[in-house]
């Protein structure tokens, strides 16, 4: 009896211990999943066990990093912890975090999410174009501007914006590489910090200073030809200025590689209808949907719910104006592909874009003893191979005087509106001919019609060929 009960007992406990002991354990399972981001394909790799999904990682993607980000971090964790695909976008990021959603969908049901298809696209990397597929380009532009504001003495500031573009296109006019920079220049009297600055010509009697950036004018600039030297020899382009140039949405620097990152793949004619397309018609900026402007708004509800999503995502990056008074950059642009030519290289490492900006005091003076003055800005485009050799440069410079100068196709600056003109010699006889108008026309028709040298073209003749010819050889 007791060795029945103790059968009894024995079985009855490998029974019960059978019956609690978990069931076999489901092997993780690891799938890939494909879709469409604002740049182009995103990867993601979805690890589920059983109906349980217990990670999700990003493995390739080509958004941009600075508006990408959030997205790329939060989506996954998102899924993850709600155990679903069905979860909010990131404001900023609708592109990036739909491209990751579908992803996701794509490995868990291949069936009702397929793969998208992706064009071939062109490589944006020289390197991997074949030379006689490459072309090059320099774009320059000149745009006056009445402000930004008045200083406390209700004394005008006045600025001057020059953008150049150095641009590498493939055989069909698409852009491949593209580098903007921008030189801003305004009267002493604006108040931002670390504004390049111009007081007008030694002689015109200076200008109102805010020294301190405390929007209370300190004082009037030095009238003297050590100043000018130094307020020029000073000039800085925004992307030399660096973090220095913060705006609302990070620096301009980055502002414009959002920008620059978009028109990758475009024609010129394809940036100028993106541009038409997706900005203000009043200042060139990306539409915004919260606006107040009825015009903008208007714009902006006409486009389709893609294009919306789009123009949500550039906003998160970049918002400042492309066309107006702060610099004409689609201009530039444009110009670039009106000028490119052929690239007689056989690879491309690295690229770089050079500025310098030199005062000078001369050349010579007028009939009336008064001094002419100049500004030469230079601008210096190079590729350079991996050992740092350079194998294409290409070099242009904007060359500035005031109205004396008795040289025909020279631009001018006669200082700036309220300084009294400039000696003038219109007709370049070496006899002034009286003062350029002290009118804000007058400055903005001057600063208007700024021309590099390469673009004075067969009128810069020198003792042997143009300046042009000179300059490549």
């Amino acid at each position: 009896m007791k060795r029945f009960l103790a059968v009894l007992i024995a079985l009855t406990m490998t029974l019960s211990l059978a019956a609690c002991s978990p069931a076999e354990s489901v092997e993780p399972e690891v799938l890939t999943g494909s879709g469409e981001g604002f740049k182009g394909e995103i990867v993601v790799e979805v690890t589920k066990q059983g109906d349980t999904i217990t990670d999700v990682k990003v493995l390739t993607n080509s958004e941009t990093p600075s508006v990408a980000k959030e997205a790329l971090e939060q989506i996954p964790v998102a899924i993850v912890e709600t155990n679903s695909s069905e979860v909010d976008v990131v404001a900023g990021a609708t592109y990036t975090s739909k491209g990751i959603i579908y992803a996701v969908n794509n490995a868990l049901d291949p069936k009702a999410y397929p793969a998208p298809e992706f064009e071939v696209e062109v490589p944006t990397d020289p390197e991997a174009v074949e030379a006689s597929d490459l072309y090059r380009g320099f774009g320059f532009t000149a745009t006056p501007r009445k402000g930004p504001g008045s200083d406390n003495e209700s004394v005008q500031v006045w600025s001057f914006n020059i953008v150049f573009a150095d641009v590498i296109f493939d055989q069909d006019g698409k852009i491949l590489s593209i580098t903007v920079d921008q030189t801003e220049v305004a009267s002493p009297n604006y108040d931002g910090d670390g504004m390049p600055h111009f007081s007008g010509f030694p002689g015109q009697g200076g200008y109102n200073f805010d020294e301190n950036h405390d929007e209370v004018v300190d004082g009037k600039t030095e009238d003297t030809e050590e100043w000018f030297m130094e307020e020029v020899s000073n000039w800085k382009t925004k992307r030399e200025r660096g973090e220095s140039y913060q705006m609302a949405t990070g620096t301009w620097a980055s502002q414009m590689d959002a920008y620059q990152e978009a028109f990758i793949g475009k024609t010129v004619e394809e940036v100028q209808e993106w541009f038409a397309k997706y900005t203000s018609d009043r200042n060139g900026r990306i539409l915004k949907p919260e606006s107040d402007n009825a015009e903008d708004a208007a714009k902006y509800e006409a486009l389709s719910e893609e294009d919306k999503a789009m123009v949500v995502d550039v906003v998160a990056s970049a918002s400042m104006s492309l066309q107006d008074g702060h610099g004409d950059i689609i201009g530039a642009i444009v110009e670039a592909a009106e000028n490119k030519r052929p690239l007689d290289i056989e690879k491309v490492s690295i690229k770089g874009l050079g500025v310098t900006t030199t005062p000078r005091k001369g050349p010579g003076s007028d009939n009336e003893s008064v001094q002419v003055w100049s500004i030469n800005q230079v601008y210096t485009t190079t590729l350079f191979d991996n050992e740092g050799k350079i194998i294409d440069i290409y070099i242009d410079q904007l060359e500035i005087a005031s109205p004396n100068y008795d040289g025909d196709g020279m631009p001018h600056l006669s200082g700036l509106p309220g300084q009294g003109g400039y000696n003038f010699d219109e007709n370049h006889d070496e006899v002034v001919d009286g003062k350029t108008e002290d009118t804000e026309e007058w400055f903005m028709e001057e600063v208007s019609n700024w021309k590099t040298k390469r673009e004075r073209g067969e009128s810069y003749q020198m003792a042997t060929g143009t300046w042009a010819s000179q300059m490549d050889a």
